[in-house]
């Protein structure tokens, strides 16, 4: 098991070294950061200045392996447009971000549970043909289109949950919800598939011959078993929650990380592009890498190899 860790970790470093060059590659890419800058009014001996003050006149190579030793020490530069330190900037929206991905997958597993367990005592039925077009429909519904949806709805029409903005809590039930209904389809096709084979286990039919209650049996022996790699993928849908949530925050106009990467491309304020690239892959890369560890811990087949 040890070398199986090593070895995942050794490619998680990989990729966040390839996340990281890539972000800085593409930012070159798109146009003359010094012209981005300056603005459209700005001189050529405007342009010129601006070279020499954030060493864009060096060589890419330079400039790369500049950026990467600040970026591996935390230092992701100054934001051209907010005037701040990227890390002061990044720390301070991360909370908004962070709280709503935990509210988006405890919205998609209180949901999601229940339809896989449901599905899978059903299986075959009418219920369970029913649960799937659900986790189909989950599966391919824009979550602009379902955010601008429950706005209309529950925020202007019913008035029942505000439209924007976290000054209270309820303020994250709406985009809680849409962030919660693209991971709604895997959790429950997950959880139904690993109930159905649980349930045709031989503890199962060894506790139905004990006379055990149903409750009892479905509960404490057929989903403790099912949900060990339901507990291991939550962790990697919450990445994608985190990763993914620029839409979401846009459109409610939430100010965390995602709303301040869509500020910073609209203003090609390039470091805080950069730097929020990275940090939402490392926390990606972070959470895969605790889905492994989570995997290993609960499945013994693991522990043992």
């Amino acid at each position: 098991m040890l070398r199986f860790f090593v070895r995942r970790f050794a490619v998680a470093v990989l990729v966040a070294l390839t996340v990281l060059t890539l972000a800085f590659m593409l930012t070159r890419l798109s146009g003359d950061l010094a012209i981005s800058i300056a603005g459209p009014n700005a001189t050529a001996a405007d342009v010129e200045q601006i070279r020499q003050v954030y060493g864009l006149n060096r060589p890419l190579y330079v400039q790369y392996l500049d950026w990467l030793g600040r970026a591996l020490q935390g230092d992701f530069g100054e934001s051209y447009f907010f005037r701040d330190r990227v890390a002061k900037l990044i720390a301070g929206r991360m909370p908004v971000t962070v709280t709503l991905g935990l509210v988006g997958l405890s919205i998609a597993l209180v949901v999601s549970l229940p339809l896989g367990i449901l599905a899978a005592v059903k299986e075959g039925t009418w219920v369970d043909r029913l649960v799937g077009v659900f986790a189909m429909i989950g599966q391919a519904m824009p979550s602009f289109w379902l955010g601008l949806l429950l706005m209309i709805v529950f925020g202007l029409q019913l008035a029942w949950l505000p439209i924007s903005g976290v000054e209270s809590w309820d303020g994250f039930i709406l985009p809680g919800v849409v962030l919660a209904f693209s991971a709604i389809p895997s959790l429950t096709r997950l959880t139904r598939s690993g109930m159905i084979e649980a349930l045709a286990s031989d503890y199962i039919r060894t506790a139905r011959a004990k006379g055990l209650t149903r409750l009892s049996i479905l509960v404490k022996h057929g989903f403790r078993n099912a949900a060990i790699p339901v507990v291991s993928i939550a962790a990697v849908q919450l990445g994608f929650m985190l990763g993914g949530s620029i839409v979401i925050e846009t459109v409610f106009a939430l100010h965390g990380v995602g709303y301040l990467a869509w500020e910073s491309i609209s203003k090609n304020d390039f470091p805080v592009v950069q730097a929020v690239v990275l940090v939402l892959a490392l926390i990606y890369i972070g959470l895969t890498l605790l889905a492994d560890l989570l995997n290993a811990v609960l499945d013994p087949r693991l522990r043992t190899g």
